[in-house]
């Protein structure tokens, strides 16, 4: 079964969504679809889905990013079959019954390897699939390392390709992370606060500069237009400021 494109769509989905929201997701049309021959657990989707759940409950639990592209992925991957709501299942109960233990982590690797053995680039999509799992609450950890370098290096893939996206992966997250603090820095100078201010400090300073640039307000202070738009486009602002600071703080 050719289930590639699947991965590198769903990857590049999440890669470029940073403020991610699952009902904006379109899931994958197929109109061909194959008849599954065997047991699932011993095809390429199966052998997957079993790879993912290991990553998955690597660090202890499954965030809420974690279970929508899980989620996402058994619907995509069943489409690609005929009677794909009883397929979709058979994929939630392969993920729950590999989430229990690492031991056959190896077995299932190497198993995916046979599979694909003459297709290196998917091997590296899948890794790429399962590292975007990994980091997808923001963390990698020790443990998430660990698993990700054994299903690595049973299926063979080279480590200069890993460490390689790995890196990238460290690089975008921490430069997400560096873009969400800049916000919010930038969110505490609109108001013209510091980030020690107490919450009631902040809501007087934000009622302060509603007041001051709200447009009605301006208006009837006999301003031209041109003085009641830039108002309008401050106060925007100001809002904006307050709800960045208003969640960081939750």
């Amino acid at each position: 079964m050719e289930i590639l494109i699947f991965i590198a769509v769903v990857v590049i989905f999440f890669m470029l969504n940073k403020d991610y929201n699952p009902n904006d997701y379109q899931n994958i049309k197929v109109n061909i679809k194959q008849k599954l021959q065997g047991e699932l657990i011993d095809h390429e989707a199966g052998l997957l889905i079993a790879l993912m759940a290991k990553v998955a409950k690597a660090d202890g639990h499954i965030s809420e990013l974690e279970a929508e592209l899980l989620s996402h992925t058994f619907t995509d991957i069943s489409l690609v079959f005929e009677d794909d709501k009883n397929i979709r299942e058979q994929l939630k109960q392969i993920y729950k019954k590999e989430k229990e233990s690492f031991e056959n982590t190896i077995l299932i690797s190497q198993k995916y390897y046979n599979l694909t053995k003459r297709d290196y680039t998917k091997r590296l999509k899948v890794m790429e699939y399962l590292l975007n799992l990994a980091f997808i609450d923001g963390e990698f950890t020790q443990t998430e390392r660990m698993i990700i370098e054994d299903i690595a290096k049973a299926l063979e893939i080279k480590p200069n390709d890993l460490n390689n996206m790995i890196s990238n992966f460290e690089s975008y997250y921490a430069n997400k992370a560096q873009s969400k603090a800049m916000d919010i820095q930038n969110a505490y100078k609109v108001l013209g606060v510091s980030s020690s201010a107490s919450d009631s400090e902040i809501k007087k300073a934000y009622r302060k500069l509603v007041k001051q640039y709200h447009p009605d307000i301006v208006s009837g202070q006999g301003a031209e237009q041109s003085m009641i738009d830039e108002a309008t486009k401050k106060l925007q602002e100001i809002n904006e400021a307050y709800e960045i600071i208003k969640k960081g703080r939750v």
